[in-house]
C-alpha cells in the first residue's frame, strides 16, 4: 500500500510542465528579441519572393514628354529617398545616374528592386550595404512608368528646361505628445485613417509595444535623413502597402508636424531595461499560472480511471498477505 500510495499522477503533468517550460523560455526570447529589434525601413534607394522577369522598355522609345510624367512620378514616389544634385538622401544622389548605369540595369532595378536584390546581384547588393541596409521597395510601376521616370532622369543630365520641382509647404510646429497620441490611437486622425500602432511599434509606447505588421520606427527619423526625407515620405506615402491605406486619406500638415517630432524624440532614445525587465516579469508570471492550471486539470483528469485501478491491485496485494 506505501508503494502505491507514492505512485504519483504526475507523469502527463511533468511531460506538460516541461513542454511549457520550454514554450516559455521560447516565447521570452521571441519577445525580447521584439522589443530590442531595430526595424527594417520600408524605404531604400534607387541606386543602393520575386517577380517576374520584367520586358525592359527602351528609354528611346519614349516620346519627349515622358520627361514630364517622369518628374510627376518621381516627386510623388522618388524623393523622399533621393534627390537629383543635392547629395544624398535616405538614397543616392540621382544626378548623372543615367550615365553610371546600363539602361537595361537601370529599368529591371526600378521595375523589381526585390528580385535584383533576391539574385544577389553585385550592384544592387553594394548599394544596399552603402546606405544603411535599406532596400529599395518595388513600387509596382508599370513599364512605361518607369521608362518616364528614366526619360526625365535623362533629361535633367542633359540639362533639359522642365518645369521646376514644386517644393513641399513648410510644416507647423510639431508637439511631440500629439504625434505620441495620434501613433498610438488616442488622438484620431483628422482623415480617419487608422493608426500608426495598428501595424507599427516604437520606442516609448509602453512594455507591450506596437504592431508587428510594418518596420519598427523607433530610428526611422535618422534613416530617412531627418526632417527633409521623413517630411517628403509623410506628404506622399510612396510605398504600395502605404498608399493604399493613405492615398485617399492623406494627413493634416499639422498631424505630419506632430508624427515628425514625436519620431524625431524617439530616435535619439532607446529602449530602457525597465520595459524589458517589466516585460520579462509579465512573461514569467504568465508562465507561473498557466503552469499552476494546467497542474489542477491533470491533477484530476483520469481520476476516475485511475483510483479503480489502485483500489483492485491493493485488493490483490492484500489477499496475497
Amino acid at each position: 500500500m506505501d508503494e502505491l500510495k507514492e505512485q504519483p499522477w504526475l507523469p502527463c503533468s511533468c511531460a506538460v510542465t516541461s513542454g511549457l517550460l520550454i514554450f516559455a523560455c521560447g516565447a521570452l526570447l521571441g519577445l525580447v528579441f521584439a522589443i530590442t529589434r531595430t526595424g527594417q525601413s520600408g524605404s531604400g534607394s534607387v541606386e543602393s519572393a520575386a517577380s517576374p522577369t520584367p520586358v525592359v522598355q527602351s528609354v528611346s522609345a519614349v516620346v519627349p514628354q515622358a520627361g514630364g510624367e517622369g518628374q510627376t512620378i518621381f516627386q510623388q514616389k522618388c524623393t523622399a529617398c533621393h534627390t537629383i544634385g543635392s547629395g544624398d538622401l535616405v538614397g543616392p544622389d540621382l544626378e548623372g545616374v543615367v550615365a553610371r548605369r546600363d539602361e537595361d540595369w537601370l529599368t529591371r532595378w526600378i521595375t523589381t528592386p526585390d528580385q535584383m536584390l533576391a539574385e544577389n546581384d553585385p550592384i544592387a547588393t553594394q548599394l544596399l550595404q552603402q546606405y544603411n541596409n535599406i532596400p529599395m521597395p518595388n513600387l509596382s510601376l508599370t513599364q512605361s512608368q518607369v521608362a518616364a521616370v528614366i526619360a526625365y532622369l535623362q533629361s535633367t543630365d542633359q540639362g533639359q528646361s522642365l518645369p521646376p520641382v514644386v517644393a513641399a509647404p513648410a510644416l507647423p510646429q510639431g508637439d511631440p505628445a500629439a504625434g505620441k497620441e495620434l501613433f498610438t490611437g488616442n488622438r484620431r486622425f483628422q482623415s480617419g485613417g487608422p493608426p500608426c500602432m495598428a501595424c507599427h511599434s516604437v520606442s516609448g509606447i509602453g512594455v507591450l509595444g506596437g504592431g508587428v505588421l510594418g518596420p519598427d520606427l523607433t530610428q526611422v527619423f535618422s534613416k530617412y535623413g531627418g526632417e527633409t526625407g521623413l517630411g517628403t515620405f509623410l506628404s506622399t506615402m510612396p510605398l504600395p502597402t502605404m498608399n493604399t491605406v493613405w492615398g485617399q486619406r492623406p494627413l493634416a500638415s499639422q498631424e505630419q508636424a506632430d508624427l515628425m517630432a514625436f519620431l524625431g524624440q524617439v530616435a535619439v532614445s532607446e529602449r530602457s531595461p525597465e520595459a524589458i525587465l517589466q516585460l520579462s516579469a509579465l512573461t514569467i508570471i504568465g508562465t507561473a499560472a498557466v503552469l499552476a492550471l494546467t497542474h489542477l486539470i491533470w491533477r484530476y483528469r483520469l481520476a476516475g480511471v485511475r483510483r479503480p485501478l489502485v483500489g483492485q491491485r491493493s485488493r490483490a496485494l492484500t489477499a496475497q498477505r
